[in-house]
């Protein structure tokens, strides 16, 4: 009888112990529930090493150590087991562990590495020694007592421009931003140096030879201009660039770049590749899209102002580019004349069908297209492999501009995104170009197709600004793009 009143007496007091203090459990679960949510949160996935660390290193746990006890015990037994530790023990040093956690390689996430980017420059490069070999070895034999001349050289300075995109690939592109004006200015020097140590070829002044080695200027200019825009579109930062005054100083550079490359050499092509890279680096980085609406119009204007006064002349008092003009509305009409590599051209792509004759094939490589080389490979490329060869061409550089965009996306600062921008915007600029004066869609005019057309000189600053593109490419983490 004692025994059962004590056990009574005992669930009474427990009973008003309970109605005396009824948040008593509650609160002891909410504390269990946030240590719990804290131990979660503080769970690290093994794809992802070194995530940021949390906030609240100690946790609510920390107050009293029980937390941080239990969270060591989870953290042996794991170890003993053969596996990593689930939750980050909390404690007094636990930020300090974290800082460190961040600052290692493994934790700050892996490097993205551009396989596809690479796998694409990779064959385009070998795809144009190949229709290269196709297309010039005729003319070399015949020139050269050498089917294989122009390969040769196009190997050799293929081989130099991926050793110096390696090497640009490892030179933090920060470095190229403290340069850049340096650049900007020394490609200026060059194309003046035109001037007095020009070397013509087919009557045009636009080569400058050190030695046996021949360098365009012109495709300086356009790796300068790249460099140096990022660099003051970075400065002027984004609210700056909405001025107008902003707006014209960064297109100051290019502008001037232009002028002189054209009044130099008469490099039209280059000097309106020039002026495109920067408008697109500009269009990207800018906000009020009307002002771009206004140049095209403006642009629009001047063309069909230019084509009026050279229809309501006689062909006769036309100067070079008015002639171009006429020849692209009726090519042939100048078939005899300056029209006639337009036409051949244009032969070669239509009897190319969709597949194409087979490669090495070609007919109008044996001298009907003139310089079929350089400007005019893509009729080539279209006579032997068909639509299907150049639409697949087509989509390779469509992928190229895509993968350089990502990484432009993705990259770590304004200045890396945009020197990526001005690289997608060359390579795709030259191709929309080149495929339209092939396809007379524009008047002929010397745009070669980047990695393709033989050109020393195009092919190394191309490789050097995909290195450029693979350096930006290293800041950026993988944790990034989850």
């Amino acid at each position: 009888m004692a025994n059962s009143r004590t056990d009574k007496s005992a669930n009474q007091q427990h009973k008003r112990g309970k109605k005396g203090n009824p948040g008593g459990a509650g609160k002891k679960q909410r504390q269990n529930t946030q240590t719990t949510a804290l131990a979660v949160r503080n769970v690290q996935h093994p794809a992802v090493q070194g995530s940021r660390p949390s906030r609240h290193p100690q946790g609510a746990a920390g107050k009293n150590g029980s937390g941080s006890q239990a969270a060591r015990g989870r953290n042996a037994a794991a170890i003993r087991a053969g596996k990593a530790p689930a939750v980050r023990p909390a404690g007094g040093n636990a930020r300090a562990r974290s800082a460190a956690a961040v600052r290692t390689p493994a934790a700050a996430g892996e490097q993205l590495r551009d396989y596809s980017l690479i796998f694409i420059m990779l064959f385009l490069i070998a795809f144009g020694l190949i229709m290269l070999y196709s297309t010039s070895s005729y003319e070399a034999a015949i020139d050269y007592s050498d089917g294989a001349y122009y390969l040769k050289r196009q190997a050799i300075s293929s081989a130099i421009g991926l050793i110096g995109m390696m090497i640009v690939w490892m030179i933090p592109y920060h470095l190229w931003q403290r340069l850049s004006l340096a650049i900007y200015l020394f490609s200026l020097l060059l194309v003046v140096l035109i001037i007095p140590f020009g070397h013509e070829v087919n009557g045009a002044k636009r080569w400058l030879y050190i030695g046996p080695v021949s360098l365009q200027p012109a495709e300086v200019s356009k790796l300068a201009v790249i460099i140096l825009t990022a660099q003051v579109i970075s400065f002027y930062q984004y609210h700056k660039l909405q001025t107008l005054k902003g707006f014209f100083i960064t297109l100051v550079p290019a502008l001037f770049q232009a002028v002189l490359l054209y009044g130099i050499t008469r490099n039209l092509s280059s000097a309106i590749i020039v002026v495109a890279i920067a408008i697109c680096m500009v269009f990207v980085a800018c906000k009020d899209y009307w002002r771009f609406g206004i140049m095209a119009c403006g642009v629009g204007a001047l063309v069909a102002g230019a084509l009026y006064m050279v229809t309501h002349q006689d062909a006769e008092n036309l100067e070079f580019r008015g002639m171009r003009l006429l020849v692209w509305l009726d090519p042939a009409k100048y078939a005899d004349g300056r029209g006639y590599q337009t036409l051949q051209a244009l032969y070669g792509i239509g009897s190319g069908g969709m597949i194409g004759k087979g490669l090495g094939q070609s007919m109008q490589k044996l001298g009907y297209v003139p310089e079929a080389q350089n400007d005019m490979i893509f009729s080539i490329i279209c006579e032997e492999l068909g639509m299907f060869g150049a639409v697949s061409i087509i989509v390779l550089f469509i992928i190229l501009c895509w993968r350089i965009m990502v990484i432009a996306t993705n990259a770590e600062d304004l200045y890396g995104s945009l020197i990526a921008v001005g690289v997608m915007s060359h390579i795709a600029v030259q191709v929309i170009l080149n495929i339209a004066v092939v396809t007379n869609t524009i008047p002929n005019t010397g745009v070669s197709l980047p990695f393709i057309s033989y050109g020393g000189s195009s092919v190394l600053f191309l490789l050097a600004e995909i290195g450029l593109v693979m350096n930006i490419s290293r800041s950026i983490r993988l944790k990034e793009l989850a």
